[in-house]
């Protein structure tokens, strides 16, 4: 059976602007409309890039809830709903739904170190309890744990989950896991450097942190690629090297945030154990992001 394709092309994992310690819905919706009329494929709220972790309760349903209704249809809207404790990941999964998104993306659990076995319980538990298709969320550099692709396999069977967001950065990995799901689960890059490589494995987009600052030329990068202009693809994947490195030179996103606030978007501003960018790496990012036409 075909499952059903969330989007293609390029999602943007959307940081999540802050003022006086409080989420700033002005500048949110501001920089969502922003968004889309820069051409984006689709919107992921609440992710890592969302500092979703350190929302409330509260907060995380709301800058759901906000997304949807501001994005009013014209995008798909996948909310970030995963956890390390499973019950929390279903309550936020449902809640999501009834919101109205489009889609939720499961980050594997941090912390606890989950057994393969483990990780397909949980996944199965959660689609199961899903009123919207699931994206696997896999970045074991932050949570521990490599989602195998033998899991990918038996996870592939299950009706309500649809795609991969994977960063694991092991492209070996990556093509054994497409011998097995290729046709079953949709693949989006969760590297914005490795864009064109996933995508010559069958990938249909990416889940991007570059495309909070450049959604336009990120988007291009698919589009010349699913157009068959190859060489355009992995061109526009070269020039932007460069700045994707920087946006990655500390933790997601610090970088990512900074530059958005330069952009005039929101204010540069982080929940703790996250502080603001190192003033020379900063510097190194912005003169990469004036080359790329942006006013900071």
């Amino acid at each position: 059976m075909q499952k059903k394709r969330i989007f293609t092309g390029i999602a943007t994992a959307l940081v999540t602007p802050f003022k006086n310690g409080e989420v700033d819905y002005d500048s949110f919706g501001k920089f969502i409309d922003w968004q889309i009329a820069e051409g984006i494929d689709a919107l992921v709220v609440a992710g890592t890039t969302g500092e979703g972790s350190t929302l409330t309760d509260d907060e995380h349903v709301k800058v759901i809830e906000y997304t949807v209704d501001r994005a009013c249809g014209k995008v798909p809207v996948i909310a970030g709903t995963g956890s390390n404790d499973t019950s929390y990941a279903i309550n936020l999964t449902k809640t999501a739904c009834k919101a109205g998104v489009d889609g939720v993306l499961v980050v594997s659990p941090y912390y606890n170190k989950a057994t393969q076995k483990g990780l397909k319980e949980m996944y199965e538990l959660i689609a199961d309890k899903s009123d919207k298709p699931v994206i696997l969320y896999n970045v074991p550099s932050r949570t521990g744990v490599n989602i195998e692709p033998s899991t990918y396999k038996a996870l592939a069977e299950h009706e309500n989950i649809v795609a991969i967001k994977e960063a694991n950065g092991n492209i070996s990995k990556i093509v054994e896991t497409m011998s097995y799901v290729h046709g079953k689960l949709d693949l989006y890059s969760g590297n914005d450097d490795q864009i064109v490589p996933l995508m010559s494995l069958g990938g249909v987009g990416a889940i991007s942190v570059l495309s909070n600052i450049l959604p336009r030329k990120t988007c291009e990068i698919c589009k010349k690629y699913f157009a068959g202009d190859i060489e355009g693809a992995c061109k526009l994947q070269y020039e932007l090297h460069a700045l994707t490195d920087s946006l990655f030179s500390e933790v997601n996103p610090i970088p990512v945030k900074s530059a958005v606030a330069h952009m005039g978007f929101c204010e540069n501003s982080l929940r703790l154990p996250l502080t603001t960018m190192d003033e020379g790496k900063e510097k190194i990012m912005l003169d990469l992001m004036r080359k790329q036409g942006l006013d900071v």
